[in-house]
This record gives C-alpha cells, structure tokens and sequence, in this order.
C-alpha cells in the first residue's frame, strides 16, 4: 500500500473520513514510525544538529505527523467501533507506545537536547521553544533513559503492557454497557417526561425492536433513575450500570476487569519505582501544579471536611422527604428519584420543566454568540466536509480579522458503537515552522438523547453544562498562538490545570445575559421566564455537597489506590474503596456495587492519580470567572486579556504564572466554595 492511496497518509488539510479503512491503520503507522526512526537516526548522527531550528523542529514536525496520523483512528475508535477497526487499533498502539518509550530512552537523543539546554544561545529562545525543550528532557527523565538493562528492557515491556490493559479495560465497558438492554413496559413508563420515553422509543428503533427500550446508555440511565416511578426497574437499572465490566450483576464475569486492575496498578507502581519514585502517584504530580501527595490530600480532606457536614444534613433531609412519598428506607437506586422531587417540591421547579427552552441547535447558536462576543471568534459552518456519520457538522473558527484560523468537528448523539460521555480530543494540532503550516483542529463529542420525531434534540441544564464545559476545552486548543503542538492548545498544560477553561466556560450557562442568547421556547420563542431562571438558580447549589463529597470520593479513591499501592497486599481494590467511603462518603452503595470496574477515567482515560484535577482546576475556574463578574459577562477587555494570557499561550509556560497574568495575583482557595454555595 503506497501512500497515494491510503486516506491516513494524505497530506490533506482534514482526514477522509470515509475513505478510512481498518486495513489501512497499520500500514500508515508503520510508514510515518519507519519515517520518524530514521530522521532521529540522522539527528543524532549530525553534529551540527545542536541548535532549536536543525534539532527540535524536525522531531516536531514528526510529531505532528504522527498525531495527524493516528487521531482519526483514536477517534473512530471511540465513536465508530468495529471488531477489525478494534484489533487494528490495539496493535497500532502497541507499535505507538514502544516508539514512545524507545524514543523516550534514546540516550543519543536525550544528550543531543541536553546540549541545546546547556548552550548559551539557549536564553534566547522565546518562552515556547524553552518550554518545548525543557518539557522533552522530563520526559526523557520519565521514560527511563537513565536506566540500564535490565530495567531498562523490563520499563520498555511495562509501557507495552499497560497500553493493552488500558485499551481493553475500556472496550470491556463499552462492551458491557452495549451488552445490556430490556423492553420497558408502558406501565413501567410511569413517571418519565415525553421527551425520556422518546429516548426510550429511539433506543429500541436503534434495536430494530417495538415499543421501548432501558439501555445502559448515559442519558437512559439519567433519565430512569430520576424519573421512574417504578422502583423495580430503577433498581434494575443501578444494578446493571454500576456492576459493568465486573464479576457482579447481569452479566457477572462476561466482561470482568477486576484482574485488569490489579495488574494495571502493579504495572503502574513498578514503572514508578524503576524510575526511582515511592509510588505512580509521584510520577503523576511530577508535572502538575499540586507538586505532593501531602498538597494533594491535604487539599481534598479540608474540602472534605466542609462538604461532609452539608452532605450529610442534605442526606438526612432526602431521608425524612422520601419517607413521605412512600419511600421508607432510602436505597442508592431512590436517591436521583427522591432528589428530583425534592427539588420540585422545594423549588416548585424540575429539570423539565426547562428543556423546551434549550433545544440543541438554539443552545449551539448562543453558544457561538458567547464565544464571539468574549472571545472575538466567530464559528462558521461548512458544509460537505467528509464525516463519520451524518450527524456530524463541520465549523471553521474565524478570528476578528476574518481569517480561518482554526477548525472543529461537532458530534453530538449518543448511539451504538460510541464510548459513553462527553469529550474534547485534538484532530490536528498548530505546527507553523517554515514552509509547514498546519491549522489546529478538534473533535468536540457528545452522548445527548438525539431529535424525536419533529421535535429537535432537548437538553437538560446538565447537558447545556456539559456542551459549555467540552466547548472550553476546545477553544483552550483551536486559539492557542503558539506554534510547537507538544507546548501548543492543551498539550504541556499541567494536569491539574487543564481543566481551567472547560469549568470556566461553564459558569456562562448560568448567567442571564448569556442564557438570553439560547434559552428560548422551541415552538413559541417565548424567552426562558424569570420566575423559571430564579428557581434554576435557587436550585444551582441543590445538593452540593452530595456532589461534592461524591467527587471528593473518586478523587481521594484514585490518588490513595496509586499513592499507597503496596506489592504484597495487591490492589485492595474494594477494600480501599470503603476505608475512602468511611471517610467521606455518605450516601454507602450496596457490597455488590463495582464502580471501578467502570471507572475509565482512571484506568483508561488518563487521569490516574489525577482525579482530583477536577476539584483543583475548579478553584482556578471559579476565581477566573469573577473576573468577568466584576467587569460584566460580556466585557471584551477581559475576554480578550483571558484569551492572552491562558488560552493563547498553552503550555508555554506554568499554569500559575498564567493564572497571575490574568488574574493579577494568585487563585483564592475560598473560590471553589463560593461556587458550591458552600462558603462561609
């Protein structure tokens, strides 16, 4: 196969979707890695080839290269699954990550880089290009070039293997959540909105079956444990979803990634010390912003310490309501149910009540109103761009002087075949170099309950949340102005730093004016009532520190299983479990429950030991905001200082100084709270 003829080696400016075959992945991959190989080879040959522009350009162009590559495979990986795109993405991957951890042990290499940072003429680089090199020799130092044999071997077949784990651990929750479904019976409907039993209705179309249909698609599971009068099919329902890929429930065994984990972690720990850390959750903060598992923790338990108290009285409110709607003994499967009609019966208000106001092309369009007033950008679509599925849209990002500086692809539907949740992912990344000039490019992806009949796709304020916070994360790629991709967009940002423009776009989705944009009546345009947006917002902090503690719970779970992982005991998988439950924790699942089974966030999604980034980037977040808060929502003076000083630089330099560039001082802790409603 030459490369005329294969859609992943087309030098185009977007991938040939439909061209894309899995007989090509493999081909393509060892082309660009046989191409890479041979110019470090040279490189490392060349004595002259000290300097940023003969050394770190050309190993960035080939990085770039092989980004370009292999994304369009990742992603139909994740939105078009196959048995053969499957197998020929596993073994794509293997050939990936031995690369990297060969490049990463290239001692020739690693020398070649160290001279340019030791040079003289190395001051004079600009922030990016010292960042870029500063970023590679850590990476070196993490992918064992300092080892010697065995060890050296012996790190290289642990990198190997974890990537297999990791990828199987995640297609085995697909696969469990595909495994499952059952037919709902119209007496079984009770309790759900229209717009859950069209869900139900597309669900069983997708099936080729009649009437309705439970999956373990998110947006199902949401919408029955919180709607469903019937008990017995909530309870059905929590049993299936919370024990996947497990030896509990339906399917006990059939996909079980209880042993996965423990060997992940075994592999993950002894990678660690070879490289001479206690534990992988050293390695984890050795790019992050917290520095120590001390900080870490230290961070988590004083959240914990202010949330449990509320989460508790919350509970205990929850539990005496309940019992009034003949719910005596509260279980995990009543506990959505109850705190939905709570909400309605505290609030005189519920989550749908307010989906007629955001219907999904309303909601997109005020989304690019936002972003093109604060940010200076507008979104255009294009039509005819070749896709994955039909559903998909294309839009070029056009900056303030009209040029195309950018491009994102929209993937909105939850359907067979596509990995639960909602995510950002790089398609290309900006490489300006010369003569090589690539435009960044994203995937924005989404799982929503997709059009009913004539009506058009309705979100909850979840989901609006959720396509705000995806949305941010693609800007933090698409206006990055710095030109190297390992230091450009989201890539060198610290972990826990990342999350930092996704939570900041979120606060929009509650802000009048911007909710004024979007928030209108899909058939009669009536714009969403004040008396509705008050409960809304009377209901925002509803149960925060249920939310918080349940986060503070996967944080605190993730960290301590990577941080105290001890060989001879092994994973303590469960065990540990309840020692963080007992600690935070107050709503306890049942014994049975198989949560981290299910957890891809940190067994296959790369957050390991990094869970806790979500509550730390909230701080940074909810501080940037109220930046705009004091300015107004709109003010084009602090969106265009915000878009400068965070996301135009990237990982160019420390996610603090950043912060401080904007914010003029550092983040206040108390922020977090604040936007809990949980301050003092």
């Amino acid at each position: 196969m030459t490369t005329t003829n294969n859609p992943l080696l087309a030098d185009g400016e977007l991938p040939l979707f439909s061209a894309i075959a899995p007989e090509h992945v493999n081909p393509a991959i060892d082309e660009v890695l046989a191409g890479f190989r041979a110019e470090v080879d040279r490189l490392v040959a060349d004595p002259t080839a000290r300097d940023f522009a003969r050394l770190m350009a050309p190993l960035e162009r080939w990085e770039e290269r092989l980004g370009r590559t292999f994304s369009p495979v990742s992603h139909l990986h994740g939105v078009k699954d196959s048995p053969a795109l499957r197998e020929a993405y596993s073994e794509a991957l293997e050939k990936l990550t031995e690369h990297g951890t060969e490049l990463g042990q290239n001692r020739d290499l690693y020398a070649a880089v160290k001279a340019l940072r030791d040079a003289p003429e190395f001051a004079a680089l600009d922030r990016a290009r010292q960042a870029l090199v500063e970023d590679s020799l850590r990476g070196f130092q993490l992918s064992g070039v300092a080892l010697e044999e065995p060890a050296r071997s012996r790190f290289k077949a642990i990198q190997n293997e974890l990537s297999k784990l990791e990828t199987e651990f995640e297609e085995a929750v697909l696969d469990a959540t595909d495994a499952w479904s059952r037919p709902v019976s119209e007496e079984e409907l009770a309790g759900l909105p229209e717009s859950a039993r069209g869900l139900l209705r597309a669900m069983a179309q997708e099936k080729d079956a009649e009437g309705y249909l439970a999956t373990l698609k998110g947006p199902v599971v949401q919408a029955v444990l919180t709607f469903a009068d019937s008990r017995a099919l909530r309870e059905e329902l929590y049993i299936a979803y919370n024990t996947r890929a497990s030896e509990q429930g339906p399917h006990a065994g059939r996909f079980d990634n209880g042993e996965r984990i423990g060997r992940i972690l075994a592999l993950r720990h002894e990678a660690a010390q070879l490289l001479g850390f206690a534990s992988a959750a050293h390695v984890s903060l050795a790019d992050k912003m917290a520095g120590t598992p001390e900080r870490v923790l230290g961070f988590l338990r004083e959240l914990a310490a202010k949330a449990r108290p509320v989460a508790q009285r919350e509970l205990e409110e929850l539990r005496a309501f309940a019992a009034t709607i003949g719910i005596p003994d509260l279980q995990p499967w009543d506990v959505a149910y109850a705190s939905e009609k709570l909400r309605e019966s505290r609030f005189a208000f519920s989550e749908e009540d307010l989906k007629p106001y955001f219907p999904l092309p309303a909601v997109m369009q005020g989304l690019f109103t936002v972003a093109e007033r604060v940010f200076g950008m507008r979104l255009v679509e294009r039509k005819g761009v070749d896709a994955w599925h039909p559903d998909v849209h294309y839009f070029d990002v056009v900056d303030h002087d009209g040029s195309v500086r950018a491009g994102v692809y929209l993937d909105h539907y939850a359907r067979a075949g596509k990995r639960g949740g909602a995510w950002m992912d790089v398609c290309r990344s900006r490489l300006r170099d010369g003569e090589a000039e690539h435009k960044p490019v994203a995937y924005l992806t989404c799982n929503f309950p997709p059009p009913s009949g004539d009506a058009p796709a309705m979100l909850t304020h979840d989901d609006v949340v959720t396509l705000f916070h995806e949305f941010g994360h693609g800007i933090h790629h698409l206006l990055t102005e710095v030109d190297w991709p390992s230091v450009g967009g989201i890539s060198g940002v610290e972990w826990d730093a990342v999350e930092l423009p996704s939570q900041f776009m979120e606060n929009f989705a509650w802000q009048r004016e911007a909710l004024d944009l979007f928030a209108k009546h899909w058939q009669t345009g009536e714009r969403l009532p004040d008396d509705l947006y008050a409960k809304m917002l009377q209901a925002r902090h509803f149960h925060a520190g249920l939310f918080l503690v349940r986060q503070l719970e996967f944080a605190l779970y993730d960290f301590r299983m990577h941080l105290e992982f001890d060989p001879a005991r092994g994973p303590r998988t469960l065990e540990l479990l309840a020692e963080v439950r007992d600690e935070v924790a107050v709503v306890k699942p049942p014994h049975w429950h198989r949560g981290p089974h299910a957890f891809t966030h940190i067994f296959s999604g790369g957050y390991s030991a990094g869970y806790y980034s979500y509550l730390w980037a909230e701080v940074l977040s909810a501080d940037a905001f109220s930046a705009f808060e004091e300015a107004g929502v709109f003010d084009a003076a602090t969106g265009a200082r915000y878009r400068r000083e965070i996301l135009a630089v990237g990982g160019s330099r420390p996610a603090l100084e950043s912060f401080v560039a904007f914010r003029g001082r550092e983040p206040d802790p108390e922020a977090l709270l604040r936007s809990y409603g949980l301050a003092a």
